[in-house]
């Protein structure tokens, strides 16, 4: 079985041509497939349309959330309720080529567990989209060790049994590689067609850019941290108590020049600048532990589902 999951919000547009595609391509194919629609709490009217697609075909699955929770978690229940051996998450506004899925399940018979897609040829704004992606994917792909070109391309196989104890919060559905990677997993890498956007609006900016950086600096943070995190706090702890022993120094010295250190703000205000910074950011690191641990202990779903379609009881 194959399970393609497709996050959906206001894509009311692109939901059936795309459908139709996928269909002609699995059916070509000739195995067992599922397409899951989570639609992420639309108000276009894409909720309509995929119940329809529903009753007229049974391999359609829909997956109502009671609000608008964001793609990662829609990609997450997507994963949930997937049920296929193979699981290829993708866009729902058309631009990626369904005509790719079966190089992609070649990819996984040569032995590899995940085959992500390559936008070599991307079709979207050169100086808002493009740009600041190719930038991103390049910082993430030195900082996490895995070589890939297209880190945001939703367009990926995996075998199921690589994603399915994966827990995702925030926006972290770009690093599922590197989760991945985490797990053993053997990564390769294709390129994909990309269509130009026809319908819609694109939902994302530039403020994008901020939200990856973040991202990647808690990923790298849970990679080298996440079962010592002793070995972060300690080390800028052992920092500040030396910069403290410094200053102390430094006090003396002035003192016996004659000059006083409180003289001068300037020197207090880059010491507190500087430590309230880095607090900042080690109190962000802790409030993703939290956040994990909070989550994952009580098996609480970071998203709510109002009800489904053509899915059997569990």
């Amino acid at each position: 079985m194959i399970s393609i999951t497709i996050p959906i919000y206001n894509e009311h547009g692109a939901i059936e041509a795309l459908f139709a595609k996928i269909k002609v391509v699995m059916d070509r194919l000739g195995r067992p497939y599922e397409v899951i629609f989570v639609n992420d709490g639309s108000t276009d009217g894409s909720a309509a349309i995929l119940d329809g697609l529903a009753a007229r075909n049974p391999e359609a699955k829909v997956v109502h959330f009671r609000r608008n929770f964001g793609q990662t978690a829609a990609m997450m229940a997507g994963f949930d309720h997937a049920s296929g051996s193979v699981i290829i998450p993708m866009d729902g506004d058309y631009q990626n080529d369904p005509e790719d899925i079966p190089k992609m399940l070649a990819k996984l018979e040569e032995g590899y567990d995940v085959c992500s897609g390559w936008r070599r040829d991307r079709q979207d704004n050169a100086l808002q989209r493009n740009l600041p992606s190719m930038m991103a994917n390049k910082l993430i792909s030195r900082i996490s060790g895995v070589r890939l070109h297209d880190f945001g391309c939703s367009l990926k196989a995996y075998r199921a049994e690589v994603v399915k104890d994966v827990r995702l919060y925030g926006e972290m559905h770009r690093f599922l590689p590197i989760y991945a990677k985490w797990h053993g997993a053997r990564i390769t890498e294709i390129p994909v067609n990309h269509f130009a956007r026809t319908t819609g609006n694109s939902k994302y900016g530039l403020e994008r850019v901020l939200k990856v950086v973040l991202d990647l600096v808690t990923v790298k943070f849970l990679d080298k941290y996440m079962m010592k995190p002793m070995y972060l706090f300690g080390f800028w702890g052992f920092i500040f108590f030396v910069a403290s022993l410094l200053f102390v120094v430094w006090t003396f010295v002035m003192r016996t020049r004659g000059y006083y250190y409180t003289q001068t703000p300037l020197p207090m205000m880059a010491v507190f600048s500087f430590m309230t910074g880095m607090i900042c950011v080690l109190m962000g690191l802790l409030a993703e532990m939290i956040t994990r641990t909070f989550h994952e202990s009580q098996n609480k779903s970071i998203y709510l589902v109002k009800e489904t379609r053509n899915f059997t009881a569990r």
